[in-house]
């Protein structure tokens, strides 16, 4: 299952080297809430700063650079995750920051209801892609011999939402040469932060 979380049809970006540390964006704001309006109803995501900084504030700057306006979950797996933040409905793919290092030693488990990055074999080689676990996965955490998926966050509202999204109807996609593709797009209309720093 390791393997599924981030989409062969992903090419770039995988020989970039990773960033550590990279531009804190609204430093002052350690479980900034971010919402993601969708064609399904709004999910609302509290991130955690104090114990996934650095992937905390990657998915920051691309809620900041619009970069996951008008964009699609585009793998829907019942009972394990639904994925997105990679793709528009035409499935052309936004400029991506360089890839990040990989927090999955963090303490957070991927546990339902919580938010994580995608990623290709590369431990460090998230960027834009992310998912929902539906379910306690414990094949995504790490163990003493392999990296596991960075969890973020967790859903705070719109858990039905997410639900929802689970249950749609998906199929093989030619254009991605993927399964789990819902057959009608599921997009994702904008993503808000909504508690700055005052």
């Amino acid at each position: 299952m390791l393997t599924l979380l981030l989409t062969g049809f992903v090419a770039q970006a995988r020989a970039a080297t990773p960033e550590c540390f990279p531009e804190i964006v609204l430093p002052d704001n350690l479980f900034p809430t971010v919402r993601l309006e969708t064609t399904m109803g709004d999910i609302v995501v509290e991130l955690n700063r104090m114990q996934a900084p650095v992937t905390a504030n990657n998915f920051l700057r691309y809620v900041l650079a619009k970069k996951y306006d008008n964009t699609i979950f585009h793998r829907v797996m019942p009972g394990f995750v639904v994925q997105g933040g990679g793709y528009t409905e035409a499935l052309e793919e936004a400029e991506l920051f360089t890839p990040i290092i990989n927090e999955s030693g963090n303490g957070l488990k991927n546990l339902p209801m919580t938010i994580a990055m995608a990623r290709f074999d590369d431990p460090h080689s998230a960027t834009n892609q992310f998912y929902f676990n539906l379910a306690a996965n414990s094949s995504l955490d790490p163990n003493p011999k392999s990296w596991g998926y960075a969890v973020f966050g967790q859903v705070i509202s719109g858990q039905e939402v997410v639900e929802a999204i689970s249950a749609v109807e998906t199929g093989y996609s030619e254009n991605l040469d993927a399964p789990d593709v819902p057959l009608v797009p599921v997009r994702l209309l904008s993503a808000t932060v909504l508690e700055e720093p005052h």
